[in-house]
C-alpha cells in the first residue's frame, strides 16, 4: 500500500512539473521551429536610395532573389544546407553587382585576389581559400577544402594546384574585370596620391572598405551551414586579407547555436571574432539569435570602431540580419516560400 501511494505522489509531482514547464515554455515565447530557412548578404556599406536608380536597384533585388530561389529549391526538396548555401553564393559570385568572384574589386597592382570560406554545422568541419587569382567560384574550392583535404586554410598558388587537382574552373585574369571595379581603384589610387593632406580614416573611401556575398542555412535534418565569399578591399596591398576565409571572424556554424555570415570591415571583425562571439553569446549566456547578434554589430563591433553587418540562422530557423551601416543587401526565404528581398534600412 504504501509502494502504491508513494508511486502515486511521484507520478502526480511529475504530470505537475510537466505541466509547469509546458506552461513555461509557452509564456516565454518559445519560437516555432521552422523546417528550414535561408538568409542571405550582398554586402554592406553607405547604400542610400537617393544614390541608386531605379535600374540599378531592380537588378540587386533580383539577383537576390535569384540566389534564394536556388538556394530554397535545394532545402524544399530535402537538400542539405551546405549545397543550398553553395547554390546561392554561387549565383551571387557570378554576377558583376557584388564584390565576390566575377564583380571582385582590384587590389593596388591592378589585380584580383578572392577569398571565401564556408562551415558545416553538423561537423564544424570548414574549409577556407585566400587571395586566389583564376578561380571563377571561390565558395567551391573552399568547400573543396573541406570536404577532399585534411587542411582548413589554402593560400594563393598552393591552392590553385589543388584546385587544379581537384577539376575546379579556372578563368583568365579578364574574366573578373568590370569598368566600375576599375575605376573605383583608379579613384582609391588618386587619393593615395594626395594622402599628405587626407586623414588615414579617410584615405580609403566608406564604400571600399565593404563588400562581400554570403550565406546561412537550416535544412530539413536540422544542420546549419554558413558560407562567405569576397574580393576584399578596393587597392588592398601586401597580400592583404580580411575576415570572410577566417572561421569564427567572418563565417562560422554550429548545430548546438547558428550559423553566421559577416560582411564589413575586415580587420575590426578579425579582431573581434564577430561570427563565433554570436555563437558563443547563444551557448554560454544563453541569449536568442537576434539578442547575441545585436549585441556584437550594433554594439560592441560598433563601440570598437567597426562598421559593417551579419546575416545568421539559428537552430530554430530564426534569422537576424543587423548591420550598423546605411544599407545591406540582403533577403531571407523560409519553409513557406516566401522570398524577402531588403536593401536599405526599412
Amino acid at each position: 500500500m504504501q509502494t502504491t501511494d508513494f508511486f502515486l505522489r511521484s507520478l502526480s509531482w511529475l504530470l505537475l512539473a510537466g505541466g509547469l514547464a509546458l506552461l513555461l515554455s509557452c509564456q516565454s515565447g518559445e519560437p516555432r521551429k521552422q523546417q528550414f530557412a535561408l538568409v542571405i548578404h550582398g554586402g554592406a556599406g553607405t547604400i542610400l536610395k537617393k544614390n541608386m536608380s531605379a535600374e540599378q536597384e531592380q537588378a540587386y533585388r533580383e539577383k537576390l532573389t535569384e540566389a534564394l530561389q536556388a538556394g530554397y529549391d535545394i532545402l524544399a526538396k530535402g537538400g542539405s544546407s551546405l549545397d543550398a548555401i553553395t547554390a546561392a553564393i554561387q549565383i551571387m559570385e557570378d554576377s558583376p553587382l557584388f564584390n565576390a568572384g566575377k564583380g571582385a574589386v582590384f587590389t593596388h597592382d591592378g589585380t584580383n585576389e578572392l577569398d571565401a570560406s564556408i562551415m558545416d554545422g553538423a561537423t564544424r568541419n570548414s574549409g577556407a581559400v585566400a587571395g586566389v587569382r583564376h578561380i571563377k567560384n571561390p565558395i567551391t574550392l573552399a568547400r573543396l577544402v573541406m570536404e577532399k583535404s585534411v587542411h582548413v586554410m589554402m593560400a594563393g598558388q598552393g591552392a590553385e594546384a589543388f584546385a587544379r587537382a581537384n577539376d575546379v574552373e579556372f578563368v583568365d585574369p579578364d574574366y573578373f574585370y568590370t569598368e566600375r571595379r576599375w575605376q573605383q581603384l583608379q579613384t582609391a589610387l588618386e587619393k593615395e596620391k594626395n594622402q599628405a593632406q587626407i586623414p588615414n580614416d579617410e584615405l580609403i573611401p566608406h564604400d571600399f572598405k565593404f563588400g562581400t556575398v554570403g550565406a546561412a542555412a537550416l535544412d530539413k535534418q536540422g544542420n546549419l551551414a554558413a558560407g562567405t565569399s569576397t574580393g576584399g578591399m578596393t587597392n588592398k596591398k601586401f597580400g592583404r586579407i580580411g575576415d570572410s576565409p577566417i572561421i569564427g571572424a567572418g563565417t562560422y556554424a554550429d548545430n548546438a547555436t547558428c550559423a553566421v555570415s559577416a560582411t564589413g570591415h575586415g580587420e575590426y571583425f578579425i579582431r573581434s571574432v564577430v561570427a563565433h562571439d554570436i555563437a558563443a553569446q547563444m551557448a554560454y549566456a544563453g541569449k536568442s539569435l537576434q539578442a547575441a547578434a545585436d549585441d556584437v554589430v550594433m554594439h560592441k563591433l560598433k563601440e570598437f570602431g567597426g562598421s559593417g553587418g551579419i546575416i545568421a540562422v539559428d537552430k530554430w530557423g530564426n534569422i537576424a540580419m543587423p548591420f550598423n551601416t546605411e544599407g545591406m543587401y540582403r533577403g531571407y526565404v523560409g519553409e513557406d516560400g516566401k522570398i524577402v528581398v531588403k536593401i536599405y534600412r526599412e
